[in-house]
């Protein structure tokens, strides 16, 4: 059986991932942090109340929704955190992270006048609330590569022989 892996103690290529983690820790830190200000809760309200996958959130109102989210992401830093000794919360962490950013990536198509399409010369125009989700798609991106490279390598290398 094949150990796990995880790039604070891996070798070569995962190494370098080590400072994808932290980064991650540190947006999720701020991000979870900004939930508690009044300013954030009443930014966000719009995407929650739309999103087919979180609007149930707002059984606990426009703080609590707000406050549930800033918490969860804490748990997430917490957990990547943690998961630079532990493969398992690693990978725990991480697809959180994949989670959370395939929610807000969502919001792109569930929160009406975010992006305006046409058949014009700007066929896919984004306000200022669209261009503030468009970098979740990279921040999506960079949890799934931090998931793949936590979970056990015989995984990894099997998915690499069918590819």
């Amino acid at each position: 059986m094949q150990g796990f892996n995880v790039a604070e103690s891996g070798g070569g290529s995962y190494r370098p991932l080590a400072i994808l983690r932290w980064v991650m820790v540190i947006i999720f830190i701020s991000f979870g942090m900004q939930k508690f200000t009044l300013q954030s809760a009443q930014g966000i309200a719009q995407f929650i109340t739309n999103s087919p996958f979180i609007s149930w959130l707002s059984v606990f109102g426009l703080r609590g929704e707000a406050y549930f989210l800033g918490v969860a992401e804490f748990v997430i830093a917490a957990l990547l955190v943690a998961g630079s000794f532990s493969p398992l919360l690693s990978a725990v962490g991480s697809f959180m992270g994949v989670v959370t950013f395939a929610i807000t990536w969502s919001f792109f198509f569930t929160t009406p006048g975010v992006v305006t399409w046409s058949l014009s010369t700007d066929p896919m125009a984004w306000n200022l609330a669209g261009e503030f989700l468009f970098k979740d798609i990279v921040l999506l991106c960079v949890c799934i590569v931090l998931f793949l490279a936590s979970l056990p390598q015989s995984i990894v290398r099997s998915r690499r022989g069918s590819a």
